[in-house]
């Protein structure tokens, strides 16, 4: 696709900076028990995607905790507590995963 400014200079083309939504799902702990679940990306890694998470409820400060994401080849994991911090608290309920893959 291109496009062009009201000047008619070309703002956009192929050739330009992208990225889109590859995968959007609700990821559910349904205990505290620490672990990590793994989801399906084709073709995405650390080095072209992005794994976030989203509270989809009410947040509490006090007792809630966001969950963490990893990107890995072809995996997007999802862990409910800090992977990197022994001590970490982990947390039970659900959050959305969104998986953007830019170019």
């Amino acid at each position: 696709m291109r496009l062009w400014g009201a000047d008619g200079a070309l703002q956009m083309d192929e050739n330009s900076f992208t990225m889109r939504v590859v995968l959007s799902t609700l990821v559910t702990f349904p205990s505290t028990t620490k672990s990590n679940q793994d989801f399906a990306v084709a073709g995405s890694d650390a080095s072209n995607s992005v794994a976030i998470v989203i509270p989809v409820g009410p947040y509490n400060e006090s007792t809630s905790y966001q969950f963490e994401t990893e990107m890995l080849s072809g995996v997007a994991r999802v862990y409910n507590y800090t992977r990197t911090y022994e001590s970490s608290l982990s947390t039970s309920g659900t959050m959305r995963l969104m998986v953007i893959r830019f170019a």
